[in-house]
């Protein structure tokens, strides 16, 4: 049984060894030996509490998640030979079962690899790219890093010309567009640009382009807010969909401007990334229970989302690595207050001290509303991201500054 770490303070010493140990002795062990596929290859991620199958379907989302979470801990935590087996397993069923005839992805598939769902949104694609550019950095599989550029290049395709993809909704009533499409693009080509660095200049190029989309459109400084949805034009829409707030995903943009803003030395990103984390944060925190709301209502009214007081893992991850880069920053008191109190929720809400891994679903109580630990969207990506990006964020501070103090912007490498 593992005892959670409940603090009162940053000491970046005892948090690099307690996020290590958690990496490494819980989190990427628990999906090694549950999730990896030894038969077919891949990642099997419907698992219950104890990592029992429930389901032997694949999330092709995890082929790629999976895949890139094992090679990026190879390269940046350990040159663990487990860890390298899983990413080539999981890269090789990706790449041989997942692409359809058209060059697009999959969804869903067979645990063997057959078809079940293919969606119309370009989520899956993007993760592959990230799985094979981080399968190159760690064994300079030339067919790897061409798969990487070649499905970035699908993607820009698709995000250049939506009128490719199926419209969610009817495009000329009340057309709209989400932050997940600029958002998503972002964090990929900075994963790609550190594979690549042939090319870095031109994903250097296609990341302002996405940020600027995201700061003129869906930042709007008046409303204090990040939009989920905007017009084409950026305008407000009408309705819950206009007034939306997703504050794990705002949060999840803002530390992803802030390593865009560390990279190109862009104080006002930096800025502006700060700011969308206080006001998510302040708008998404339930002041009664703790723990990050899943939907928020600009205006207070009720959201449509019926999982709207839910508390997931992901978003108290996101804050996590938010909170922690913009305290080792600028040292300011509000971003380490932020942190332990995430921390302190997370540890002693989410974390399972007796089967590993942390539960994904809480009632707004804090009370676990399924046992489950991973589905076709949980499973290796959002905790051992988060746990890896803190261990070395927490390394370098307790190496450069005794282990208490803030380290004013050191250059930590958040880009996979």
């Amino acid at each position: 049984m593992r005892t959670p770490l409940i603090i009162d303070k940053i000491d970046a010493s005892e948090l690099a060894r307690f996020y290590r140990s958690e990496l490494t002795e819980n989190v990427l062990p628990f999906w090694l030996e549950h999730g990896l596929d030894h038969e077919h290859g891949g990642w099997l991620t419907c698992v219950d509490r104890e990592g029992k199958l429930y389901s032997s379907d694949k999330s092709v989302w995890f082929q790629g998640r999976g895949t890139w979470t094992f090679a990026a801990a190879f390269r940046q935590i350990e040159a663990n030979p487990k860890y390298l087996q899983a990413a080539t397993t999981g890269y090789r069923f990706l790449k041989d079962k997942c692409f359809d005839k058209d060059g697009r992805m999959f969804f869903q598939l067979t645990r063997e690899g057959l078809p079940l769902q293919k969606r119309r949104y370009w989520f899956s694609e993007t993760f592959a790219v990230v799985a094979a550019a981080e399968f190159y950095r760690i064994t300079g599989d030339l067919d790897a890093l061409a798969l990487a550029r070649n499905t970035w290049e699908l993607l820009l395709k698709l995000y250049t010309h939506p009128e490719l993809s199926p419209s969610k909704y009817h495009p000329t009533t009340r057309p709209m567009k989400g932050l997940a499409g600029p958002m998503i693009l972002t964090i990929t080509a900075q994963v790609l640009r550190g594979a690549d660095p042939e090319n870095s200049g031109k994903y250097t190029e296609n990341i302002a382009g996405f940020l600027q989309e995201i700061r003129r459109d869906f930042l709007k400084p008046k409303l204090k807010a990040l939009l989920e949805n905007v017009s084409p034009d950026g305008s407000l829409l009408p309705g819950p969909k206009g007034r939306l707030l997703n504050p794990g995903h705002a949060i999840e943009a803002s530390w992803f401007l802030m390593a865009e803003a560390k990279h190109t030395g862009d104080a006002e990103l930096f800025t502006e990334a700060l700011k969308i984390l206080e006001w998510s944060f302040e708008k998404g925190w339930d002041p009664e229970f703790g723990g990050l709301l899943s939907f928020v209502d600009l205006e207070g009214r009720p959201p449509e989302q019926l999982e709207w007081d839910m508390k997931l893992w992901w978003p108290h991850n996101e804050a996590l690595i938010a909170f922690a880069m913009a305290w080792q920053a600028t040292g300011e008191q509000k971003y380490h207050d932020g942190f332990v109190k995430v921390h302190n929720y997370s540890w002693s809400h989410f974390a399972d001290s007796v089967h590993g891994d942390w539960y994904g679903y809480l009632h707004r109580d804090g009370s676990v509303a399924n046992t489950l630990k991973g589905s076709l969207f949980k499973g290796p990506f959002h905790l051992p991201r988060c746990l890896m990006v803190l261990t070395t964020l927490f390394e370098e501070l307790a190496q450069k500054s005794g282990g208490t103090q803030s380290n004013l912007s050191p250059n930590l490498k958040v880009e996979g």
